[in-house]
């Protein structure tokens, strides 16, 4: 008799940690950014080195301060793909993060699917916002936008403890 409250015990406090853990990763850190939060300015970097506010409209976005690969963002722009194409840097190698099921409107893998068919097109967005992090724009024709960070060549060789490679800045 003294073994099942003790297999219960064990198999409650599972259950209980267990909870704790997926609130904790899917919603005790993650915050939702105000409309009117710097955060919430989407800019991206030019073909000419410099960086130009990309006309958001509709922002809806989380961050989160415990991991900086936890920004994601929908908005909608009034810029055509061509203009867009010819005065911001494009980004090569776009993976879309999954974001959280309750923040409904980024689709990381419908995202990834359409920017590998040609269905929207990656631009950068700022390179390096975080030491090896970079913050990468996904657009559509549409007009629907849809941004996240991302971990970049350079700190994917770090934060695996390699060197950096070259043409990248010096590691923290």
């Amino acid at each position: 008799m003294n073994g099942k409250w003790v297999a219960g015990g064990i198999v409650g406090a599972s259950l209980i940690f267990g909870a704790a853990l997926y609130y904790s990763q899917v919603y005790a850190y993650y915050e939702r950014l105000d409309a009117s939060a710097p955060a919430s300015e989407v800019t991206a970097a030019t073909v000419v080195g410099t960086s130009e506010d990309l006309l958001a409209t509709d922002f809806t976005g989380i961050d989160a301060e415990t991991s900086p690969i936890r920004f994601r963002a929908c908005f909608t722009t009034p810029l055509s793909l061509a203009m867009i194409t010819e005065t911001f840097e494009p980004y090569d190698d776009a993976t879309p993060l999954v974001a959280p099921n309750w923040f409904s409107c980024f689709d990381a893998d419908q995202i990834g699917m359409d920017i590998e068919n040609g269905n929207a097109i990656s631009i950068l967005g700022e390179a390096n916002i975080h030491y090896g992090i970079d913050r990468v724009i996904a657009v559509y024709p549409d007009g629907r936008g849809f941004a996240w960070n991302q971990i970049n060549p350079c700190g994917e060789a770090v934060f695996d403890g390699d060197p950096a490679p070259a043409g990248c800045p010096p590691a923290p």
